[in-house]
């Protein structure tokens, strides 16, 4: 069977999947479960990802999420690395946690990612020790699954700040008390029923429309296929957003690039950090742009972080541009 395509564009959704080496666990107890979601948090803030929906199972995980910057690869290399890297050294074991690549269906956000969302909250009562239960019983157990997005979707009290509710919710009267009971309602009187999603993915990695595949077949199959003939979107996406952040900084700051570049204190830190978060760009192309090598780019980034826990002003600041950003 060929491989699934790798579809990346700035804006595509996502459900991604991925399953322990020989189906075995990839946590084997909270703590480890802490240090994933933990890893997912700190991992969208780097590269820009909205998170809508996610749930942690003993072997494997679901992801429904958005990239504005068109860097799914980058950010499921950073965020399995990271957790293999930390598994391994806390259970003292070496080689792969995962059984091969990450899985990735590409998402039309408008039509499926309120049931891809549903989908993914339901599967803590797919399993075998829990389809033989009452309907009951399994609405109690999928309301005290914590290692999930969905008690956030069905109570205000245990929203969680990472997560994106508003997109889904709108579709069950708004991102509130009535919206989320709404979303509950759906999600308890599905428990049973079997869902075919698996059955309406084209080419193992598409889910939409009729409209929608034929304008991903039109606009990035192309795109994927003719690399030498035709400039990535990706890379032109980097540098619209290169200059958007420029100006968005020059006029928080009241400071011009040309300037700031001269200096070697946290201005000059903050430029790297958005232009790496928010750009999208490498620590290579950062020095570039800044007249410094790529070890400057990554410790200046580190500092940065650093100096953010005790400097109040300068979180303002970084707040303000991350604010007009995100717009």
């Amino acid at each position: 069977m060929a491989r699934p395509l790798r579809i990346q564009y700035p804006g595509a959704v996502y459900h991604v999947t991925c399953r322990g080496i020989e189906r075995k666990s990839i946590y084997k107890d909270d703590k480890d479960r802490k240090t994933f979601l933990e890893i997912l948090v700190t991992s969208s803030k780097i590269y820009n990802i909205k998170i809508y929906s996610y749930v942690l199972m003993s072997n494997h995980f679901h992801l429904l999420i958005e990239t504005p910057l068109g860097n799914l690869s980058e950010f499921m290399r950073h965020i399995n690395i990271t957790y293999t890297r930390n598994y391994n050294v806390r259970h003292k074991r070496a080689g792969n946690l995962y059984q091969g690549r990450y899985k990735s269906i590409l998402v039309d956000k408008e039509s499926y990612l309120s049931i891809l969302s549903r989908y993914i909250h339901l599967n803590p009562v797919k399993i075998k020790s829990i389809k033989g239960r009452t309907e009951k019983e399994k609405r109690q157990y999928l309301r005290k699954y914590k290692w999930s997005s969905l008690p956030g979707y069905i109570d205000q009290r245990k929203v969680q700040d990472f997560i994106d509710y508003a997109f889904v919710l709108e579709e069950y009267g708004g991102d509130d008390k009535n919206g989320r009971a709404a979303y509950r309602d759906r999600i308890y009187n599905e428990i049973s029923i079997k869902q075919d999603i698996k059955e309406r993915i084209v080419g193992q990695s598409i889910l939409g429309t009729d409209k929608f595949i034929e304008w991903i077949f039109e606009k990035h199959i192309s795109v994927a296929t003719e690399k030498r003939e035709r400039p990535a979107l990706k890379e032109i996406q980097k540098y619209q957003a290169k200059d958007k952040i420029i100006k968005v900084i020059e006029k928080e700051t009241g400071e011009k690039i040309g300037a700031i570049k001269k200096q070697r204190g946290s201005l000059r830190q903050v430029v790297m950090d958005m232009l790496y978060r928010f750009g999208g760009l490498k620590g290579t192309e950062i020095g570039e742009l800044l007249s410094v090598d790529y070890s400057t780019v990554s410790l200046g980034r580190k500092r940065l972080r650093e100096k953010l826990r005790k400097d109040r002003e300068l979180r303002r600041l970084l707040i303000k541009i991350e604010d007009r950003l995100s717009i």
